[in-house]
């Protein structure tokens, strides 16, 4: 009998066939409330069930120097998600051993083919995507759900890869998580300000930022 592939990787939550799971990825560095904020808007906006967080090893756009190690970052990841019945927090790309995001996805899909996933971004993260590795593949291989966050709104609109695909853009956000790639939704509405980045800058003398970062 041929083994699934991966199977020995066991599912971080409740999982069944059929299930729209959203995956965000990145590095959490740390986590915040404008994580939680994308998550509950593609929860209620697409009919999620739930939505894993994908904290990195390491993203390869980022450099080394002030990340957190991954314990760290997977248990801030945590308390920031405490209580959250949707929220399930993992490293699963350590289990998997993958680097990039669309090697992420086609093991995932692999190892749960009855799964509706479907990509979660910030939309000031679209302008670089461009940057990551097969970013076209991407696109190709699952839907993307880009929710809107301040200042990033016009920029997203001139990103490369909404022009590209703009055709894909969709309207039915219901119906995203089962739709064929290609499909893009943007979600607009109320817009959480938080970054990782302006938490590290604003609290690099706190007593908590020293607990997230290493000496």
């Amino acid at each position: 009998m041929k083994r699934k592939p991966h199977s020995w990787i066991k599912p971080p939550g409740p999982i069944a066939p059929g299930l729209k799971i959203g995956l965000l990825g990145g590095s959490f560095n740390p986590a915040h409330a404008g994580h939680t904020h994308i998550s509950d808007v593609a929860i209620k906006r697409l009919g999620l069930d739930y939505v894993w967080w994908l904290v990195a090893p390491q993203n390869p756009l980022k450099p080394t120097q002030g990340m957190a190690p991954l314990p760290r970052r997977l248990e801030f990841a945590a308390e920031e998600t405490f209580g959250h019945p949707r929220i399930e927090v993992m490293d699963i790309e350590h289990a998997l051993g993958t680097r990039y995001t669309i090697d992420t996805l086609v093991k995932l899909k692999r190892r749960f083919p009855g799964v509706h996933f479907v990509w979660l971004m910030g939309s000031d993260n679209l302008d670089q995507f461009r940057r990551w590795k097969r970013w076209q593949d991407i696109v190709k291989t699952v839907p993307i759900a880009v929710v809107t966050r301040p200042g990033s709104v016009m920029a997203m609109l001139r990103a490369k890869p909404a022009i590209r695909f703009c055709r894909g853009r969709s309207c039915d956000y219901r119906g995203l998580p089962m739709a064929n790639p290609p499909a893009i939704a943007v979600l607009d509405g109320p817009r959480n300000p938080l970054s990782s980045t302006e938490i590290r800058t604003h609290c690099a003398e706190s007593e908590i930022f020293v607990q997230v970062l290493p000496a």
